[in-house]
Parts: structure tokens; sequence; C-alpha cells
């Protein structure tokens, strides 16, 4: 009875806080138990709980006159419609092609010798008064000795190597005043359940944009690329709450 009662004030508690930390992530994956992950709905980006608008410095403003006789308007690039994404909900192909690898080494190596020598031969006459304080071994021309060393022998070395090539097509979220565009895309694939979820978004300018309406990952500005997962895979892979949570309290 005894064991009951500890069980109830004391266990049960502890597992309701548990629950309770973990949230509603805890039922929707019981939910899916022996089931495939579902994908996502296509939604807009500016609806995301974290959008938020792009704001980056503009030049002020210019207005090309109209000339009534003239086939050709200021700013356009071509006398029939161009192809290219250059408006809110235009499409673009972003390609990705990281290949990089960095190898860095340093060493550090010092060393150092000291030695220091005290003689006191002469001590206004009080060098023979000496011996009646320390013992009769003390040699006042050889008063204090004393040596040191130190030596220390560091090194270091960072090997890291990325690839990741990619096609992903961007859709066009907004128009900053001075023309550049700003890019939002997202792709989902399920294998073997698990979700492979790829997010990109930056800034370009629509003269980047190639001719057959793509552009490399290199001419995005304020570059941002996810690529991840989640599923049954990603689940084994990633450590539970718990582990996570003493990982950070833990001090050694």
């Amino acid at each position: 009875m005894k064991f009951f009662l500890i069980l109830r004030h004391k266990i049960l508690p502890i597992f309701c806080i548990i629950f309770l930390l973990s949230g509603c992530n805890v039922l929707q994956r019981l939910s899916q138990v022996g089931t495939e992950p579902t994908l996502n709905a296509i939604s807009n980006p500016k609806y995301n709980t974290n959008y938020e608008p792009v704001s980056m410095p503009m030049p002020s403003p210019i207005k090309a006159p109209k000339r009534q006789t003239s086939l050709w308007r200021a700013g356009s690039r071509a006398f029939f419609k161009d192809q290219r994404a250059q408006e809110i909900g235009d499409i673009v192909t972003v390609i990705v092609n990281i290949n990089d690898s960095a190898n860095l080494s340093n060493g550090t190596s010092s060393s150092r010798d000291e030695s220091n020598n005290l003689a006191v031969p002469q001590l206004g006459g009080l060098q023979e008064s000496l011996a009646g304080i320390f013992p009769n071994s003390v040699d006042p021309t050889n008063f204090l000795n004393t040596t040191a060393g130190l030596e220390t022998d560091n090194k270091g070395q960072i090997e890291r190597s990325e690839e990741v090539n990619i096609r992903v097509a961007a859709i066009v979220i907004q128009e900053l005043p001075n023309g550049n565009l700003v890019l939002s895309g997202r792709q989902e694939t399920r294998v073997n359940s698990e979700i492979r979820e790829l997010a990109l978004g930056g800034i370009i300018r629509p003269q980047d944009i190639d001719s057959n309406n793509t552009i490399s990952a290199d001419d995005i500005a304020e570059l941002r690329l996810s690529y991840g997962g989640r599923g049954q895979l990603s689940d084994i892979q990633k450590p539970r709450y718990g582990t996570q949570i003493v990982d950070i309290i833990l001090p050694f």
C-alpha cells in the first residue's frame, strides 16, 4: 500500500510534468504510429507565424518621363514580354551547387628558462650575525638561488567538407522598392516513411536571372538554406528531450 502511495504522490507528477513539457508533439506522434508522416499543405508563405517582410536600405525612387512617340519604355529590357520572373507570384528555379571544404591547422610552441641568484657578502657589517639566525650551512655569498623552466606545445586542426547539389523552384513573395525580389521556396519529398524538407529564401536582382528563368545560389543575397527531415529515421537519430536537457544542464 505504501508503494502505491509513493507512486501516486511522487512518480506520477513527474510523468505528468514530462508529458506537459513535450506538449502536443507527443499526441501528434502517437496518432501517427504505424502510418507514414503526412506532407504539409501548400500555403502562402506570408501566413506563416515566423514570416517577416524584408526591409533593406533603398535609394530614392526615380520616375522616368513618358514619351508618346517612343516605342521604348525606360526600364524595359526588351520590346516583347520577358518570361523571366519579375513580379510577385512568379516562379524562378534556384540552382544550388555548394562544394565547400576547409582545412585549418595551427601550432604553438614556447620554451623559457629562468635562473636567479642572490648573494649578500656584505650587509652593513651584519653578515657575521647571520650565523646566529640561520643554520651554519648558510653561505652569504650564495644566499638565494632559484631556477625555473616552462615549455608548452599546442596543436589544433580542423577539416570540413560540404557538398550540396540541388534545384528548387522558388516563388517571388515580395518586391523591394529598388526592384530587387524576395524569394521563398520549399520542397517536401517522402521516401519510405521519411520526409525530406528543403527550405530556401533570399534576395535577388532580376538582372541576374538567366534567359531560362534560373538563377545560381551564388547570386542570392541573404541566402537562407535549410535541409532536414522528419519521420522514423529522424526520430531514431535525434536525442530524446531528456538527454538534450541533461546535456545542457550538466556542467561536466
